[in-house]
């Protein structure tokens, strides 16, 4: 099994709200992966979770760190990024 992690920065005026969560937690889902999502240097969450993901109260300007455990884990955190970037 293999392990990836990506960090980017949000850059959306409202940060990480109810729709690119629900978007990013749909396709964590999909993915057949385990996905934590961390914001800055705190604690990781299940990325599956649109609650957990907006708990983090992540802003704009705020980095957050998405790490992917599973087959395929280096396409997946991509795609990912691109899910997230996307929605924001």
């Amino acid at each position: 099994m293999a392990t990836a992690t990506r960090t980017i920065t949000i850059n959306d005026p409202v940060g990480i709200h109810a729709r690119p969560a629900a978007q990013f937690a749909t396709a964590v889902a999909g993915s057949g992966c385990t996905v934590t999502i961390a914001k800055g240097d705190g604690a990781a969450v299940a990325a599956n979770s649109i609650l957990s993901i907006m708990g983090l109260g992540v802003k704009n300007g705020d980095s957050v760190t998405i790490t992917v455990d599973g087959d395929n884990a280096e396409e997946v955190a991509d795609n990912l990024v691109n899910t997230l970037v996307a929605a924001n």
